[in-house]
């Protein structure tokens, strides 16, 4: 891969590498093991020259390399570049805590705090800009439906709870727009308030959003005992 390259434009040019079903469907046969061009061609029903012109985009965006055969110094073959793949993922977060915010910490946050907690190494909790006195009993069933536990829940204030290397995810648009400048850094996920409605099936709703949304960051955090997360 060229050098001279920003991270971000080495990933650009993987993914377009990768945009062509052909240069695709190579990737997808040397993940199970390292082959020759001709064997791609038999394997893939692809033309010579089209195996050659994919293996060339390939190599330039540096996902492929080809090797020398230490039997028959004649034949080579193409092997994925390691880490290739992992290069286009998105960059690796990090931070100490997660804290979920909405404005009156008595639904959206508790639930998002609960699932990120079964989801991730990171530890969570959640606050609120005007908390409640008390959790919302449509949060608490729907929780206990998923096989949360929310025994334990109580409300807190954002000014209690935040500190300054946290990652602030505000669920909520009010606590979003609310949030006083300096905490960052933060998110936003805009999930409906389920309380207005406050039947079963709005809080199901506001579940679903928030646990497909914990799915898509949490793999996004490191882990402290992979190498990707080490100095």
């Amino acid at each position: 891969m060229n050098a001279e390259l920003s991270p971000l434009a080495a990933r650009a040019r993987i993914h377009a590498a990768l945009g062509d079903p052909g240069r695709l469907a190579i990737v997808d046969t040397l993940i199970a093991g390292d082959v020759a061009p001709g064997e791609l061609g038999t394997a893939l029903d692809m033309p010579t020259n089209l195996v050659a012109h994919h293996l060339k985009v390939l190599e330039e965006a540096g996902v492929v390399i080809r090797t020398r055969s230490e039997g028959d110094r004649r034949r080579t073959y193409v092997r994925l570049v390691p880490d290739a793949l992992t290069t286009i993922a998105a960059p690796v977060l990090s931070a100490p805590r997660v804290v979920f915010v909405c404005t009156r910490n008595s639904a959206r946050s508790q639930l998002a705090a609960a699932v990120w907690a079964r989801r991730s190494h990171v530890p969570a909790l959640s606050a609120g800009t005007e908390p409640a006195t008390r959790v919302h009993p449509g949060a608490v069933k729907v929780a206990r439906r998923h096989g949360l536990d929310p025994a334990g829940w109580q409300t807190s204030r954002v000014e209690d709870v935040v500190q300054p290397d946290d990652l602030v995810i505000a669920v909520c648009d009010n606590a979003y727009e609310h949030l006083h400048p300096d905490v960052r850094p933060r998110l936003h996920w805009s999930v409906p308030d389920p309380t207005p409605v406050g039947t079963d099936a709005a809080f199901d709703a506001a579940y679903r959003e928030i646990a497909d949304r914990v799915d898509r960051l949490a793999p996004a955090f490191a882990d402290p005992d992979s190498p990707r997360s080490r100095p």
